[in-house]
């Protein structure tokens, strides 16, 4: 498209919208009619530990939301000479599970609490048992069985639950609906209904009849729907808060909101049999779409769903690149403090290449990545740990190296897991900030799995690309096209990847790594319990 083009698609409301709550970076993405990227605008926050329990403020939220919109604003503007003020469709989403609660006045009865913390493990073990199904620490139900274990005081007046994504669009539309793939975090899903398992929505609302609640568990979920549905509409409301400058207008269809393992999988065209994508950032994801259901529970595999409802076994790791990014923020304040000019991106990239001339299995070196608990691993709460044997090959190369095969270990745990089940993949997908260094974290992937790793143009993009595309499909698809067929023939038919395989030495390498890694993962419970 020219620049005369897109001017004219954003005034004549031919784009799409996609906005994406991350762990520490909030996302806006503006995609034209032939769905490539056109603007993008960004909002940094972190998340808050208050008494005990990680958190943002719902203030935090509606000024990350405007601020990441008014940037993306600024770069329309700066690039095309127009200020946007309606769009063909919008789509929210954001980081899965967690748990946020409302009275029947809309207030907010507990804090947000997110999918990073681990408190629910009573819970969880008391519904897997009710269920015979695995339910992570991390879902909402999870959440609202340990508010109630825990006599949490205001947990009798709770009229209504939902996700962050589910949250935000309910602010924007007025509906409290939600995406299936998100749904698939907070409850279990029955994919033959595209709806949550009644049978395990009654055996929750027996397991707490004797606690005499006036709310039954269905009436406290959002209506589940599946990618493509209607989702509503921005209200006058809704536009004032995502622009409080005015110049939005209300009215523009919505796609169903949904979470980041959903949007990864379109982003990645991984949304059919025997296709996986990963997610890397703060946490990691890894998403298997299956053939067929495993044949065991596993409690460290989650069943979720794709935006259309199909099957997915999930690996899912609390910690991903913060620790690394830690690392790369030494080094950046250092070039600082030495007079050097360099970038912070242009950091990542010489370090990360250098990494790559690091010996294959670090050099003995060990990182753990773990800065909070690891379900996975059976590590309660973390502690980050860097160590090294006296005779180690101890050099900046098999330090950084070292880094990155860490935050791809405990995915590798889950992946030899369904190895065992027989699951197969016929291709992986790579998306995130952590794949913007070219073929350096997607080579170390590929060893750790014994994969083919592909990473496309739009890895960087990641999740915000990905809801704008839902956005998209629900106003441009055809009657009756299935997502699947909507990726592969109108979003992917002529898309690039890098596609790297596994290195013999470097595969060899990561299983030398990944022996020591789990001989030592004591050390890490251990200082965890004792500071």
């Amino acid at each position: 498209m020219t620049t005369t083009d897109i001017r004219a698609a954003i005034e004549n409301g031919e784009t799409s919208l996609g906005i994406e709550f991350g762990s520490t970076r909030i996302k806006a993405v503006l995609i034209g009619p032939d769905h490539q990227p056109l603007a993008s605008g960004g909002h940094s926050w972190e998340n808050r530990h208050v008494d005990g329990l990680w958190t943002y403020t719902l203030d935090d939220v509606r000024a990350g939301l405007q601020d990441a919109y008014a940037r993306l604003v600024d770069d329309v503007k700066a690039s095309y000479g127009v200020v946007p003020t309606t769009y063909g469709s919008l789509g929210i989403s954001a980081m899965m599970h967690g748990f946020l609660a409302f009275d029947a006045d809309g207030d907010q009865i507990a804090q947000f609490r997110t999918w990073r913390n681990t408190n629910t493990a009573a819970a969880a073990d008391e519904l897997i048992r009710a269920f015979d199904f695995n339910i992570p620490l991390r879902w909402s139900i999870a959440h609202l069985h340990q508010a109630i274990l825990d006599d949490e005081p205001r947990i009798a007046s709770i009229a209504s639950m939902t996700t962050l994504a589910g949250w935000v669009h309910e602010q924007l539309t007025g509906r409290h609906v939600l995406g299936i793939g998100d749904a698939s975090g907070m409850f279990p899903i029955d994919s033959r209904t595209m709806d949550y398992d009644q049978a395990r929505i009654d055996a929750y609302d027996a397991l707490v009849a004797d606690r005499g609640f006036g709310w039954r568990l269905r009436d406290l979920l959002p209506t589940v729907l599946v990618a493509g549905q209607d989702a509503g509409t921005l209200t006058a409301e809704g536009a004032a808060l995502l622009d409080p400058t005015g110049a939005l207008t209300p009215g523009i269809p919505m796609c169903p909101p949904e979470g980041d393992a959903g949007t990864g999988m379109v982003a990645t065209n991984s949304v059919g049999q025997r296709t996986g994508n990963i997610s890397c950032g703060t946490s990691v994801f890894l998403m298997v779409v299956l053939e067929k259901a495993l044949a065991e529970l596993h409690t460290e595999i989650d069943m979720v769903t794709t935006p259309d409802g199909s099957p997915v076994a999930m690996v899912h790791s609390n910690n991903g690149a913060s620790e690394i990014d830690g690392w790369v923020a030494m080094f950046v304040r250092f070039a600082q403090i030495a007079g050097i000019d360099l970038s912070t991106p242009k950091v990542y990239d010489l370090l990360y290449e250098h990494a790559m001339t690091g010996a294959p299995d670090g050099g003995g070196l060990l990182a753990y990545n773990t800065l909070s608990g690891e379900p996975l691993m059976g590590l309660e709460a973390g502690r980050p740990m860097f160590a090294h044997a006296p005779d180690s090959d101890f050099t900046l190369a098999n330090a950084i190296r070292t880094q990155l095969m860490s935050i791809f270990a405990a995915v590798r745990i889950g992946m030899d897991i369904l190895a065992d089940e027989d699951v197969a993949l016929d291709k992986l997908f790579g998306h995130g900030g952590l794949f913007k260094t070219p073929g350096v974290a997607q080579q170390v992937l590929a060893d750790a799995l014994g994969i083919p790793v592909s990473v496309g143009a739009t890895a960087g993009e990641g999740g915000a690309w990905g809801i704008a595309v839902l956005a998209r499909y629900l106003v441009a698809r055809a009657e009756d096209e299935s997502l699947p067929a909507y990726l592969d023939e109108r979003v992917f038919a002529d898309a690039q990847a890098s596609v790297l395989e596994p290195d013999p030495a470097g595969r060899a390498g990561y299983d030398a790594f990944l022996a020591r890694y789990r001989a030592a993962l004591p050390a890490v419970q251990s200082m965890a319990d004792h500071s």
